[in-house]
């Protein structure tokens, strides 16, 4: 199959020096529930010129974009605002069927299988082809209304939350009018999806509080089943609804459905005998965090006007989102992300970010908690691929406020970033995307994942109408915005939600899901900040599928690009030098040209010459590394 690169670069020399006009959101045929659909008009334009400046752009474009407009009634974009990119290029911008555009149509959080894109919608779930990422297209448009749809996958299975009001057994648009209804659905729909265009409901596994985010724990040691964590941030629903709901505070009740996430198991042999197993109380004992007094007035308006919308759209989490007022301490996690590799999780839990112990993936255990004055509502959880650093966002506001504005603070609706050593989280720095944004564009921190360079911390994440932002933090105490992308307001007359819900690198390509516009993607570019064979190295890595809340651990196969990686940031950083390099790079081009034996003495040959250079490095731990990679290629040149 060619790869997402390769479609990539052919497209792009089939279609040079020509520039797509972009015609988003044009009218579609609505397809029957799981039928196959077309797609809308797609955007494609030239890719700009490597900008090798390791200075970023002054005045940043992306503040006082032109704003667009849109339609109050219809949600369809009457006119598209101004776009920028720096180091990225948005290659491919396309809108959904439309059946899933609306004023509360929301695209929601982004799940991949194969050479798919499953994409969330508060009106369902769209499959996307994107073996070539310039031109997507729409296998399967499945119409099951539920809030907010957030969406997983594992084999031939597919896991959609559910947490609204309004969410039926049999995916109708008439919503349920009765406060008591045996067909209402708030918990997990599983899907079977062996036939991505034919898709089949399966069951739901219905939970007390809904289905805000999940998250698909695969235990490395359990291969007849899969774990899924439900984050449900709802009310507690009536017990003659659902057996077994209370919702008195634990203190009252220990058997409460608040202070408890829920682990359901599912038998991959049998998917719908999936049931609820264990209800971990890992909020227990916890006080209420520490706010500062400026962001508790912030909340107290913010919240207000939160629950306004959201009671507008039918939603159940009004009044129930953030747990300010709670002040026993948080009642509920809004998202977990699992690392199995390590055994741990990162519990992002209304007032805390929670450290999990998952080894026992029925039975997690919090094991550390931190908490900060800054943030508002812990939002979601990504660690390092070493395992040695943990980032939580903080998405204050719900998602629909602005927080990038002039006068918001650097520290809120930021990203805080930990230090990880054993069990022990450290505070060490914030990163907030930090264009200023307009009052009409809400703009907070929210899902993005690791782009895999090797030797590198580097993190997409989705800023809401603040666009997409890549960043380094490998020191730790100093993220970097390494790219970027943005568009002016969705709507200059007023704030109305839209903007990136998620970024993810998935083999090769950056995939968003933009809340109002559809599905874009993108490409990294070379620059000052990440280097050709970087990229090649980053786009070795291939995932069979992907769930971001699921982290899976990035390897790389031996290569060529991956020793050069590590060359390129030995220059960069002034880690080794000049001349030292330059040997290096002149010895690698020699082993390259070789082949069989001959490559492997040579290989071997430069381990011991760059292992002998360590002493003198500024860059030391990065010799190793550099060694260690090259006496791997050595090993696997016959």
């Amino acid at each position: 199959m060619t790869s997402h690169s390769q479609a990539v670069h052919q497209a792009r020399r089939a279609a040079r020096g020509r520039i797509a006009i972009v015609s988003l959101f044009a009218a579609l045929l609505a397809p029957a529930c799981g039928a196959p659909a077309t797609t809308a008009s797609v955007t494609t334009t030239p890719e700009p010129a490597p900008n090798m400046s390791t200075t970023p752009p002054s005045p940043d474009p992306r503040v006082g974009l032109t704003p667009g407009s849109r339609d109050t009634a219809t949600g369809r974009i009457i006119k598209a605002g101004a776009q920028t990119e720096w180091n990225m290029h948005l290659v491919s911008a396309t809108s959904p069927d439309r059946r899933f555009i609306g004023m509360t149509a929301f695209n929601s959080d982004l799940a991949f299988k194969g050479s798919f894109a499953i994409q969330g919608n508060y009106n369902g779930w769209q499959v996307w082809d994107i073996s070539n990422p310039v031109h997507p297209t729409l296998r399967t448009a499945y119409y099951c209304p539920a809030s907010q749809s957030d969406v997983s996958t594992y084999q031939n299975l597919l896991f959609v939350s559910a947490e609204g009001l309004t969410g039926r057994k049999d995916c109708g648009s008439q919503g349920i009018p009765d406060s008591i209804s045996a067909m209402r659905v708030r918990g997990i729909r599983i899907f079977d999806i062996s036939d991505i265009s034919h898709p089949k409901y399966v069951t739901d596994v219905q939970t007390c509080r809904g289905s805000h985010t999940h998250t698909v724990l695969v235990d490395p040691k359990d291969k007849d089943n899969v774990y899924v964590y439900i984050s449900g941030s709802a009310g507690v629903r009536d017990a003659r609804e659902l057996s077994g709901c209370d919702d008195l505070r634990s203190d009252a009740n220990p058997s409460s459905q608040l202070f408890r996430i829920e682990v359901i198991k599912v038998p991959l042999a049998h998917p719908e005998q999936a049931k609820v197993i264990t209800q971990p109380h890992i909020f227990q004992d916890l006080t209420a965090p520490p706010t500062s007094v400026a962001r508790t007035r912030q909340d107290s308006v913010e919240r207000a006007v939160r629950d306004s919308i959201l009671r507008a759209k039918g939603d159940a989490t009004a009044g129930a989102r953030g747990g300010a007022t709670v002040r026993q301490g948080p009642t509920q996690c809004h998202d977990i992300t699992v690392y199995p590799a390590i055994g741990r999780g990162g519990g992002a839990c209304g007032g805390y970010g929670l450290l999990l112990d998952i080894t026992d993936p029925a039975n997690p255990k919090r094991i550390a908690a931190v908490a900060d004055s800054n943030f508002s509502f812990w939002h979601s959880a990504t660690f390092s691929n070493d395992g040695s650093k943990i980032l939580f966002t903080d998405e204050w506001g719900g998602g629909t406020a602005p927080r990038c504005r002039s006068t918001d603070k650097y520290e809120w609706g930021a990203d805080a970033i930990f230090g990880l050593s054993g069990d022990k989280m450290t505070f060490k720095s914030y990163y907030k995307m930090p264009a200023v944004q307009t009052s009409e564009e809400n703009c907070v921190a929210h899902n993005g994942s690791l782009v895999p360079i090797p030797g590198r911390d580097v993190m997409v994440q989705g800023w809401y109408q603040g666009g997409v932002s890549v960043f380094d933090y490998t020191d730790i105490s100093h993220p970097k915005e390494i790219a970027f992308f943005d568009r002016g307001p969705v709507d200059g007359s007023r704030l109305m939600t839209a903007g990136s819900w998620s970024a993810y690198w998935y083999n090769g390509v950056i995939v968003s899901s933009e809340i109002a516009r559809g599905l874009d993607i993108f490409e990294l570019l070379p620059s000052a900040f990440l280097s050709r064979n970087e990229l090649a190295a980053a786009k070795s890595v291939h995932f069979d599928y992907l769930n971001a809340q699921g982290q899976p651990r990035l390897t790389w196969p031996a290569s060529f690009s991956v020793i050069r990686s590590y060359v390129d940031q030995l220059a960069r950083g002034n880690g080794l030098a000049a001349d030292k390099i330059a040997s290096i790079r002149a010895d690698l081009d020699r082993a390259e040209q070789a082949s069989g034996v001959a490559r492997r003495t040579a290989l071997t040959a430069l381990s011991t010459k760059v292992a002998s250079e360590a002493g003198s490095a500024t860059d030391a731990a990065r010799v190793r590394a550099l060694v260690s990679e090259i006496d791997r290629l050595s090993a696997a040149s016959q």
